[in-house]
């Protein structure tokens, strides 16, 4: 039991750091929704997309090769030599990225920024930050410094907002916001460098087993463009289709929805390299019984967040954002949990293609939940605006969870407990009623609200035996620890 235990700390601490870091973005909404016009709120949402798709582009795949390889390195040389070895590689194509923006920044701001050249260039420098933080990053996951790893993701995220805030108070609008964000990753990369200096030391790589990353890596770069395409292009294409207003009006309700992404980043950051571990080590059974247990503690967090969000999406929006935004958006948050729960729940299935090399797999699921969701995207949008966005979101979602649970079954034996998702369904059911007797209009009565719902949820679903006493003695030892 203790690798289970083990194992959970981990994602609990990485948990608690991804809880912080969602949050983030809830205490960002009022600071830029009540400040800017929605114009300019769906510029920072097309920011942000854009920096993801740069850094997937950019990184070459290689981020994910660190994790693979470093995690089994047994000597000090090894790390350095696969560190820097991807470094050098990443600085070159992040710095070619960075300059070709800043110098098409003006085709670019008319094409996805409502014409702002001042944000695009802020942005090419940011690419190329944003870049080498994510291999730092992935050094920090790969010799499982976790700690470490959940102090910088908060610290980033939480200097960004009062960066953000400050300049957006002393009158520099959305290239304040994003220049605070800018600020933000630049403190971020010379704290994490520093710590990994001072950690590994510095060496000039021989780029050894470079083809080794690149034959791992690169194969995973079209199925991250494609899963980019899956997870914010929705962004992109209401922003051509529609304008950036109603990117401003769509993002706050998918920023609410994928609220339950807090859930599953923790186990995306820490399952991949223990489960490479025991894979590796011939222990299928603990790779089977991980993941069962996985799936199902998964689904008792995000089946009542998705009842939770879908029924306080409108209050929750009026509270944290305009009345205007949140009439054009509160729709969107079902649509958008329902379907991250899904994803979740693939995320989880999807890491036995991952243990197993089978990477070709993810690429041919992800290259066509691609093109369904753009066709998707072109058509619905075009009739019912961002609902239709909405729509396709979930739609796409529940396709990649029946894909990627086609295949993991194939390799691997996870069990699906039915009986506790109908359990927890009831449960959240219940916990719902709440809502008839009391609708929450201030920050102080949404926290009691959700705080009261969560009691509810949880002692129902102990009476109901949903969790049995042998994984109640486990969770307190977990918190004991």
């Amino acid at each position: 039991m203790s690798e289970y235990r083990l194992l959970a700390q981990r994602i609990g601490l990485i948990g608690l750091a991804n809880v912080l870091v969602n949050l983030s973005g809830i205490f960002l909404l009022p600071i830029l929704t009540k400040s800017l016009p929605v114009e300019d709120y769906g510029i920072w949402a097309q920011v942000n997309v854009t920096i993801s798709l740069a850094s997937v582009v950019i990184c070459l795949g290689l981020s994910a090769s660190m994790v693979r390889f470093m995690a089994a390195a047994s000597s000090r040389e090894e790390i350095q030599e696969c560190f820097y070895s991807i470094l050098a590689v990443v600085m070159l194509t992040g710095i070619s990225a960075m300059l070709l923006i800043f110098c098409l920044a003006e085709p670019i701001a008319r094409a996805l920024f409502n014409g702002n050249v001042a944000v695009t260039r802020a942005l090419s420098v940011i690419v190329f930050v944003d870049a080498i933080n994510g291999l730092l990053f992935s050094y920090y996951r790969a010799v499982q410094r976790m700690k470490l790893y959940a102090i910088f993701s908060v610290a980033v995220v939480y200097i960004t907002i009062v960066l953000a805030y400050c300049f957006v108070k002393l009158g520099y609008g959305v290239y304040g916001a994003v220049l605070g964000l800018a600020i933000s990753k630049v403190i971020a990369l010379a704290i994490m460098g520093i710590a990994l200096l001072r950690q590994v030391g510095f060496c000039r790589p021989a780029f050894r087993h470079l083809g080794t990353y690149f034959s791992f890596g690169l194969p995973i770069v079209p199925t991250a463009v494609f899963d980019w395409i899956v997870n914010s292009s929705d962004r992109y294409v209401i922003g051509i289709l529609l304008g950036t207003a109603w990117v401003g009006y769509y993002s706050p309700g998918y920023l609410l929805g994928s609220m339950i992404a807090m859930f599953v980043s923790p186990i995306a950051t820490v399952l991949p390299v223990a489960l490479c571990k025991y894979y590796d080590h011939g222990n299928i059974n603990v790779v089977e019984t991980i993941m069962s247990l996985t799936i199902k503690y998964l689904l008792a967090l995000t089946i009542p967040s998705v009842v939770g969000l879908s029924i306080l999406s409108k209050p929750m929006l009026m509270i944290l954002s305009t009345p205007d935004i949140a009439e054009q958006s509160y729709l969107v948050t079902p649509f958008v949990a329902i379907g991250m729960l899904f994803m979740g729940m693939a995320s989880v299935m999807s890491n036995v293609i991952y243990i197993v090399k089978k990477t070709s797999i993810s690429m041919k699921i992800s290259l066509m939940a691609a093109l369904i969701k753009l066709f998707l995207l072109l058509t619905l949008v075009q009739l019912a605006g961002v609902m239709g966005a909405a729509v396709a979101t979930l739609l796409i979602f529940l396709f990649i969870f029946m894909a990627n649970k086609h295949f993991a079954l194939i390799f691997l034996k996870i069990r699906l407990d039915y009986v506790f998702i109908l359990k927890s369904v009831l449960a959240s059911s219940i916990m719902s009623l709440l809502i008839f007797f009391w609708m929450p209009n201030s920050l102080i009565e949404l926290l009691g609200y959700i705080l009261i719902s969560m009691l509810i949820y949880l002692l129902v679903i102990l009476m109901m035996n949903g969790i049995d006493k042998d994984e109640i003695k486990f969770i307190r030892s977990l918190l004991n620890a």
